[in-house]
């Protein structure tokens, strides 16, 4: 058995997004179609981000498994895009080891939002990018953006029909900027992203950009936890995903912070003896048992075989036998316990 990689760029205008659908075309069924018909064995594609009806892709990444074809892995890209209708393209296709998941994988995913403010639309760009009459202040819509950097519950900020299993995302960089030819780019980097997650940030930065919110007005949308909260959702045609950079190693830290909890993952000694600890600087009552299955269940996904936690703001909020979703305390000793995994693995998937 191979797995091979393939990183794919596709215009959506005449897709209903990623994944399949009964009576839609989609990117996936078109992939599977191609690939099935160049090895000729059936072939089901997992891509890393199932985008919306309507939205772009430079960088999307998928994976799929053939037991017959000897096709080189740097072949693959060619052999496939002859089979492929003229928007969507294989740009790079690579063997992979056959444990490799896109979607179980820590990496920095970036999305672009093109916005074309101006007085009067340009027809040749109708299909990669939003139109908007009004001015935009490019100004305010950075200073409301700060607000959304780091790891926060974006709630307000997910479509209704989210799956997620948690709301709780990182925003590591928003850049906006825009053009001698009056485009607005508004490229967002992150860990991953919820259901519509980056129309709605785009959606409600244009009202900030606008006038019609302050600023300051995102930051009680973030806090609201509420869809009816945040701005519209712009439309799907603007969006483009750029990128997904995946992590070579574990990180020796990783960290959290907002104005409910701070806590650290502290790796340093994964990959010699497979330990994490996770210490919990400060957390609000109502945060605590999401904060610890969160930072747990990190651990262990960021390949940790024994997992450790510490509250080192207050006693008696952990004990042995404890359940934090998944995860069980197991043992103690002094102040520091030891989660062990008691549940069925989920899978928390970024969509858009």
């Amino acid at each position: 058995m191979r797995r091979i990689m393939l990183t794919v760029a596709y215009d959506g205008t005449n897709y209903s997004g990623w994944q399949l659908q009964p009576n839609s075309r989609t990117i996936e069924e078109v992939l599977n179609r191609a690939i099935s018909e160049l090895i000729g064995e059936k072939i089901e594609v997992v891509g890393a981000s199932r985008t919306d009806s309507g939205v772009h892709a430079l960088g999307n990444i998928c994976i799929f498994d053939t037991e017959k074809s000897r096709i080189p892995g740097d072949k693959f890209a060619v052999a496939i895009n002859q089979r492929l209708p003229e928007d969507i393209r294989v740009q790079r296709s690579e063997d992979v080891p056959e444990d490799f998941h896109p979607r179980k994988v820590n990496g920095v995913k970036t999305y672009v939002y093109r916005i074309l403010n101006r007085k009067t639309e340009d027809p040749t760009r109708r299909l990669n990018s939003t139109f908007c009459y009004f001015d935009l202040d490019l100004e305010k819509m950075r200073s409301a953006a700060a607000y959304l950097i780091g790891e926060h519950d974006f709630a307000s900020f997910c479509a209704p029909k989210s799956q997620a299993v948690t709301t709780v995302r990182r925003i590591y960089s928003i850049d906006i900027e825009k053009d001698a030819d009056d485009m607005v780019t508004i490229r967002i980097s992150g860990g991953g992203f919820l259901y519509n997650m980056v129309r709605i940030i785009a959606g409600t930065l244009m009202r900030v950009g606008t006038g019609l919110y302050e600023p300051e007005h995102v930051e009680e949308i973030l806090e609201a936890k509420d869809r009816q909260a945040a701005g519209p959702t712009a439309p799907a045609k603007g969006l483009t995903m750029e990128s997904l950079v995946f992590e070579k190693e574990p990180a020796p830290e990783v960290w959290g912070e907002n104005i409910h909890y701070s806590y650290t993952i502290d790796q340093r000694s994964l990959l010699k003896s497979g330990n994490s600890m996770v210490l919990i600087h400060r957390c609000e009552e109502e945060e605590f048992a999401g904060l610890t299955e969160r930072s747990v269940h990190q651990a262990f996904r960021n390949g940790a075989k024994h997992v450790f936690v510490k509250d080192e703001e207050k006693t008696g909020r952990i004990r042995v036998g404890q359940v934090f979703g998944l995860y069980r305390i197991s043992a103690q000793r002094r102040d520091i316990f030891e989660a062990v995994f008691c549940g069925k693995e989920t899978e928390d998937d970024s969509e858009e």
